[in-house]
């Protein structure tokens, strides 16, 4: 019996070593990556060129964050993105929660169908160009309605949001209904405050999905009144390849200009404009981790 736990024993040592260092080389091929950009954005960009930046930065500069930090806009674009970030997040989550609630009432004879429809309307679209033509009519181009009107109801938030609430006691509502209450209230008042682990696994999805988004910027917003960070970051991206096209002509372009093209190449801003964007969201979601895990497995595995 004891050489039995003897062997037990060393072979649960060998297996957590084992673990451990899987763990870590997973750690380090998911961090490195996040490392090696912030080296490259902290080091000259011409120096940067040549290569062999793997662990620190060769010759250290601040220049690629000072010429972002610089731009006129900034505070405009990252105000435009906490403001979109916080509105679609709220709304698309209230909204697409109402809808799996609705999903949910058993006595409403159409919740099957209902559900059925939002699922299929995952699968089909009606592609960029009619959607481009129905929110001109509408009138949501150039301005910020656009980015949180077309995202109210989302397909399959809704459908982890109605499988949480199906593991919901039924009595709940039912005694609301029995002291009078409407769906509204019984959604806002009770059902709501109950789903706040699977609302808050959520948010972190629309939150970074909203954070993240240019493609739609570019294409409702060609004037760039409502330029968001991620387009300016991609505007100043561009003006950094024209600086480097005005290094490769000798006769053209200032000394000045030159020498900020010498210190800001496209890999190096490219490096920064990804730290910028990420670094945020890197610093919140631990803050919601737990929330993340729960409200997936739990929205998951019941229903």
């Amino acid at each position: 019996m004891r050489e039995s736990y003897i062997k037990d024993t060393t072979a649960s040592r060998i297996f957590d070593v084992f673990n451990i260092m899987l763990m870590l080389l997973l750690i380090f091929i998911m961090v490195y990556p996040f490392w090696n950009q912030l080296v490259v954005s902290l080091n000259e960009g011409a120096d940067g060129q040549k290569g062999g930046l793997y662990w620190w930065p060769r010759v250290f500069t601040l220049q690629n964050y000072i010429y972002i930090l610089s731009s006129k806009n900034l505070l405009r674009a990252v105000g435009v993105s906490v403001l979109r970030v916080v509105v679609g997040t709220v709304t698309c989550l209230f909204f697409s929660g109402l809808v799996a609630y609705i999903t949910t009432i058993k006595w409403f004879s159409a919740h099957r169908v209902l559900r059925v429809v939002f699922v299929l309307s995952m699968y089909f679209s009606g592609g960029l160009i009619p959607t481009y033509l129905w929110f001109m009519k509408l009138g949501l181009l150039e301005t910020f309605s656009v980015y949180w009107i077309p995202g109210l109801i989302n397909a399959y938030y809704m459908m982890l949001i109605a499988s949480y609430i199906s593991g919901l006691p039924d009595s709940l509502a039912e005694s609301a209904r029995l002291d009078g209450a409407n769906e509204t209230k019984i959604y806002i008042r009770i059902i709501l405050p109950m789903c706040l682990p699977v609302m808050a696994a959520l948010a972190i999805m629309c939150a970074v999905g909203h954070w993240n988004s240019w493609f739609d910027v570019m294409i409702y917003n060609p004037s760039g009144k409502w330029n968001t960070l991620q387009m300016l970051l991609r505007d100043i991206l561009i003006k950094s390849e024209k600086l480097q096209e005005l290094m490769k002509d000798a006769t053209s372009g200032s000394g000045q200009v030159k020498a900020m093209a010498q210190r800001i190449t496209t890999n190096s801003m490219r490096a920064a404009t990804t730290m910028v964007v990420t670094l945020p969201i890197v610093f919140v979601y631990p803050y919601f981790q737990k929330y993340f895990i729960k409200g997936i497995s739990v929205g998951a595995v019941k229903g």
